[in-house]
């Protein structure tokens, strides 16, 4: 078997846009990734097809092969677009091969070690916050504590166990976003916590947890919006609440073991990174209560050595996952084959013709993925409803 063709599938998605990977072979077997350019990663689409003449001809199966040659290729500019691209090659490559032994993927990982996997709602209430996004979801603008009580009794009473939120305030700006330098309001230059963010968070998570109860897990995201300080600060008031986890960001790994140290709460993290090079000084440092791995980022297959290494570790693993249904049928084929798996993201509010980009949306029932024994990733493109909604 040799792949003859590569193309790239792009789908309007609301806010943003779902972007898929392409990969033929000569039996008419064909593989399907998903990737994507909305979380500063511009140009992936540029590097994939730049690196598709150098796989055509080549074995499908051979899928660590052609990840290890890509990367020695790419040695000299590793991470970013490169990684990223060289991911989607070895995810689109995984389905094929799990297609052709007509076997899952979490099968070429070991075998399933679960049957369900439990979800967390992500950005649960963040799409809400601005008129657009919400107009997209079709759910009625956040602007009071009180929809906070709603939201979180909505989550409550849809059977899920967990909700993940930014961080919201009411007024200008929406949800505070510090370490992503777009639309900054001028206190969020100095990424600090001033006194009027943290009696914001305390609210929000007080109208919010109102709402949801004390079984519903609540998680929070900063991503890179903080200094130590500011993280530090942040913990500090919400204690109180109990928090499932609080997920931060930093490419400093000792600067992040000392907020774990002294912030006494669980964190989460190292969703940017690439690669075990990357991911091994956060591990030696205990950095982390539960490290965070991007599928799409880093491929299944290179991805379950970092899970072997978080396990050696004695981490458990999360995987970083905001993207569209095929996104998240690879997540799930990689969290099915961990013995140290700890909670998976999902998406839920979202645009109405999403379960339509793939053949076979995700199964979730209270709150829990069912994993697909189908072959491969256990769901294709519908590339008849990506071509109905082109990107804008």
């Amino acid at each position: 078997m040799r792949i003859v063709k590569t193309e790239t599938l792009h789908a309007d998605a609301g806010w943003r846009t779902l972007s898929f990977l392409k990969i033929t072979t000569d039996e008419g077997i064909v593989g399907y990734s998903e990737y994507n350019e909305s979380f500063g990663s511009k140009g992936t689409t540029h590097a994939v097809e730049n690196m598709a003449p150098l796989i055509e001809g080549t074995d499908p199966l051979e899928h660590a092969v052609t990840s290890s040659r890509l990367y020695a290729m790419t040695r000299l500019a590793r991470g970013g677009v490169n990684a990223q691209a060289i991911a989607a090659i070895e995810n689109a490559l995984l389905d094929i091969k799990g297609k052709a032994l007509n076997v899952p993927v979490h099968a070429l990982l070991g075998g399933k070690q679960r049957d369900t996997l439990p979800l967390y709602w992500s950005h649960c209430g963040t799409f809400r916050m601005g008129e657009a996004t919400a107009e997209f979801i079709r759910k009625p603008v956040i602007t009071s504590a009180k929809d906070l009580i709603d939201l979180g009794a909505e989550v409550k009473e849809s059977g899920y166990k967990a909700l993940k939120c930014n961080m919201y305030f009411f007024g200008a700006g929406n949800y505070f976003r510090g370490g992503f330098g777009t639309n900054l309001l001028p206190r969020e230059e100095s990424m600090n916590a001033d006194s009027d963010q943290l009696k914001a968070l305390v609210a929000q998570m007080t109208a919010l947890r109102e709402g949801a109860g004390d079984d519903i897990d609540i998680l929070l995201d900063m991503n890179f919006s903080f200094k130590t300080e500011g993280f530090l600060k942040v913990m500090r008031a919400l204690k109180q609440f109990d928090l499932f986890w609080y997920e931060l960001d930093m490419f400093n790994p000792k600067s992040l073991a000392y907020i774990r140290e002294h912030g006494g709460v669980p964190i989460a993290s190292c969703e940017s990174l690439y690669g075990i090079r990357e991911f091994s000084p956060y591990f030696e440092q205990r950095s982390m209560d539960v490290v965070i791995i991007d599928v799409p980022w880093n491929g299944a297959w290179q991805s379950y050595k970092i899970a072997a290494m978080a396990d050696a570790h004695e981490v458990n693993v999360a995987p970083h996952n905001f993207y569209g249904h095929l996104a998240s049928a690879m997540s799930a084929n990689f969290c099915a084959a961990l013995p140290n798996f700890r909670i998976m993201e999902i998406e839920v509010d979202d645009v109405a013709w999403k379960d339509h980009l793939v053949t076979h949306p995700p199964e979730i029932i209270n709150g829990e993925y069912l994993v697909s024994d189908r072959p491969g990733w256990g769901t294709d493109v519908n590339e008849e409803a990506v071509l109905a909604h082109p990107p804008r």
